[in-house]
């Protein structure tokens, strides 16, 4: 009987620590991924800190105004009407204006942040 008992514990365990094993390559590869889409390194990291600060990555802030790509000008335009339409003077919510004044903000900073770019370091080619 205590035969038994230690096998149901030894194959229990086993499967526990496949399982668990499985589970942990699997997390390692989605955050290698997930570092690769934020640029990884120095750019990740900027990408990173300008989340944090506003709360919101660059692709919520794009489905927030509905935009596409990094356009000052279709950013402004969106952002605009979506404000005045969220006025709270006009029945709208200042919660939803909020996330809208956030999401500009968003992606304001990663334009500025894509527009310093670092200088280009010369090479033997370009003497």
């Amino acid at each position: 009987m205590a035969k038994y008992l230690v096998q149901i514990i030894v194959v229990g365990a086993t499967a526990v620590g496949r399982a668990f094993t499985r589970a942990l390559k699997q997390e390692i590869a989605a955050s290698q991924q997930a570092a690769q889409r934020a640029g990884g390194g120095r750019e990740g990291a900027k990408s990173a800190a300008a989340s944090a600060k506003a709360g919101i990555t660059v692709e919520e802030a794009k489905q927030i105004l509905n935009v596409k790509d990094l356009d000052p000008k279709d950013i402004q335009e969106k952002y605009d009407f979506l404000f005045n339409i969220n006025d709270k003077s006009k029945g709208g919510s200042f919660y939803l204006q909020s996330k809208v004044y956030r999401a500009k903000e968003r992606l304001d900073a990663e334009l500025a942040a894509q527009t310093k770019e670092p200088p280009k370091k010369e090479t033997e080619s370009d003497k």
